[in-house]
């Protein structure tokens, strides 16, 4: 229930986000703030948009995206790396908030992404995904031993 309130509120803030930043009013130059201020801070946009894009190539790249999937990931990856950034700048003094916050980002991710790419796609997403982070997903990778049975005889 909370992955799928906070997905749908990430995608429908997309668009109005999408459009206010892209705008073409002049730049001005980004007031400065106390390093102690919480109140609603925005990410650069060329910044997220850069990360957003990185990542979708290298999905791209991976997976063998077709033009649908391609879009509807460019647009998931640009909704959480805004997400994600934002967090960092509104939480910054509260990591275990931004940590929060940046995991629910994550899960939303993934259920979103998992309704776009193939079974075959998402697997070899999870794969590559766990092997960066370092997750091992077979119990015997992790050297535990099989319930029941004493260590060596799995």
């Amino acid at each position: 229930m909370k992955r799928s309130v906070l997905a749908s509120l990430l995608f429908l803030a997309a668009p109005a986000t999408l459009l206010a930043q892209t705008s073409k009013t002049p730049a001005r130059p980004a007031p400065t703030r106390p390093a102690q201020t919480t109140a609603s801070a925005a990410p650069n946009p060329e910044q997220v948009t850069a990360r957003a894009e990185a990542l979708t190539a290298n999905m791209q790249k991976a997976l063998a995206l077709n033009p649908a999937q391609l879009e509807k990931v460019r647009n998931i990856n640009l909704i959480s790396v805004r997400g994600v950034e934002t967090a960092r700048l509104n939480y910054r003094q509260n990591v275990r908030k931004m940590s929060s916050v940046i995991d629910d980002i994550g899960q939303s991710r993934l259920a979103m992404l998992k309704d776009v790419l193939t079974p075959a796609q998402f697997d070899k997403y999870q794969r590559k995904r766990e092997e960066k982070m370092g997750v091992q997903s077979s119990p015997a990778a992790q050297g535990n031993a099989v319930p029941g049975l004493p260590a060596g005889q799995e």
